[in-house]
C-alpha cells in the first residue's frame, strides 16, 4: 500500500505555488514527515549547472517546505540507471524521480516491477512505442517542457544581436529533449529573418535534415569547447549549447573568443555564473517546480500519472533576464515580448 501524509498548511502553499510555475524562497519549513522522496541523476550528474542540479533543487525544496526525507544517487554511466532505481526501492523511498531522456526505459521497468511506490521522470513521456500514444503506467508521471517556445525567443534574440549574421548551436546527443531546443532556437533565426528581410546563418543544426553537431556525450567539457571553437571559427558570434556540462565548454569558447553564449534549463548568470558577463539569455525549464509538485503530489495521495508539460503559458518554461552585458535595446525587448504573447495566443506555432 503506497504511504501517504495529511496535506498540511505547508502543502497547500506549495500546491499553489507550483500552479503558478513559482517557488518561494522563503517558504517555511515544517517538521519531517514519514515519507521518503529519492532521486536518480543521468551520467552528467548533480553538479552539472543543469538539468540534474535544477532537479535536485526541487527534491531539496521538498525536504525544506514539505518536511520529506530524502535520498539521491548520482549515476556513474547509463548502465547503471536499473541497479541504481533497485537500490532506492530496497531502501523504502515512496517516490521516485529520474532526471533526463535516457533513463525512460529504466523507469518505466522500475513503475511496473514496484507498484506501491510512485515514479516521476524529468524530460521524458511514456508513450506506445508503435503509436506514439501516451501509456504511462499508474504510477509513473512524466514532467516535460516545451522547450523549443523559449528557445525561439532565444534564436529570434541571437539573430537581432549577431553582427556577423552567424550564429552557431550543438547539442549533447541527437535526442528530443536536446533538439527541441535547436530546433527552436532555429526558427526563431528564421522567423527573425522573414521579418527584417535578413539572412542570418544556423551552424551545428538543420530543421530538415535533423543533422548537427554533437558531442556525443554530456559530460566533456573539451568536446563542447572543440565544437564552438570551430563554429566561431566559421562566423558564429553567439553560441547556444544544449549539452549538459559539456555545454560550459561552449560557454568558455564564447567568453575566450568574445562571442555570446546562450546558456539552457538554468539562468546561467546563476548556475554558471563566471561566464555571465557573456551571456545573452537562458532558456529556463521549471524542473525543481515540477518535481516539487510530483512529490507533493505523491505524499498527499493525489498523485496521478497524467504527463505535466511546461510551457510559456504556465510558466514551465521561460527565458532569463537577459545578462549584464547583453545588448537588448527596449525596442528588441519589447518585441520578444510581442514574439512570446503570440506563441501563448497560438498565432505562432513552434516545433
Amino acid at each position: 500500500m503506497k504511504k501517504t501524509v495529511g496535506m498540511t498548511a505547508v502543502a497547500v502553499m506549495a500546491l499553489s505555488l507550483a500552479a503558478c510555475g513559482e517557488r518561494s524562497e522563503n517558504a517555511p519549513q515544517t517538521e519531517e514527515i514519514d515519507f521518503k522522496a529519492c532521486m536518480v541523476s543521468d551520467s552528467g550528474g548533480f553538479d552539472d549547472k543543469s538539468f540534474n542540479q535544477t532537479s535536485l533543487a526541487g527534491l531539496t525544496a521538498a525536504e525544506d517546505d514539505l518536511g520529506v526525507q530524502s535520498a539521491t544517487i548520482e549515476s556513474a554511466s547509463d548502465a547503471e540507471y536499473a541497479d541504481n532505481l533497485q537500490s532506492l526501492a530496497d531502501e523504502g523511498c515512496n517516490q521516485i524521480t529520474t532526471v533526463g531522456f535516457l533513463l525512460g526505459d529504466a523507469t518505466r521497468e522500475a513503475a511496473e516491477a514496484n507498484p506501491d511506490i510512485d515514479y516521476a521522470i524529468v524530460d521524458f513521456e511514456f508513450t506506445d512505442p508503435k503509436t506514439f500514444e501516451p501509456n504511462p503506467p499508474d504510477n509513473a508521471k512524466g514532467l516535460t517542457f516545451d522547450t523549443g517556445q523559449p528557445s525561439f525567443l532565444a534564436g529570434y534574440t541571437a539573430a537581432a544581436t549577431s553582427e556577423s549574421g552567424t550564429v552557431g548551436t550543438f547539442g549533447g546527443l541527437n535526442i528530443p529533449t536536446v533538439t527541441i531546443f535547436m530546433d527552436g532556437f532555429a526558427q526563431g533565426v528564421e522567423y527573425y529573418n522573414e521579418e527584417n528581410g535578413a539572412e542570418v546563418q544556423v551552424l551545428g543544426w538543420n530543421r530538415e535534415s535533423k543533422e548537427g553537431s554533437f558531442t556525443e556525450d554530456f559530460e566533456s567539457t573539451t568536446k563542447g569547447q572543440n565544437i564552438a571553437e570551430e563554429l566561431i571559427a566559421q562566423g558564429a558570434d553567439v553560441i547556444f549549447p544544449v549539452a549538459g556540462p559539456a555545454g560550459l565548454g561552449g560557454l568558455q569558447a564564447a567568453q575566450d573568443n568574445d562571442a555570446w553564449g546562450i546558456w539552457v534549463d538554468t539562468d546561467g548568470c546563476i548556475s554558471a555564473e563566471e561566464y555571465c558577463d557573456s551571456l545573452l539569455t537562458s532558456v529556463v525549464k521549471g524542473m525543481d517546480v515540477a518535481v516539487e509538485q510530483s512529490i507533493l503530489d505523491s505524499a498527499s495521495g493525489s498523485f496521478s500519472n497524467e504527463p505535466y508539460n511546461g510551457t510559456l503559458e504556465n510558466g514551465g518554461v521561460s527565458l532569463a533576464p537577459y545578462g549584464p552585458n547583453a545588448e537588448i535595446d527596449d525596442e528588441l525587448a519589447a518585441k520578444i515580448e510581442e514574439l512570446k504573447a503570440q506563441i501563448i495566443a497560438g498565432e505562432i506555432t513552434v516545433g
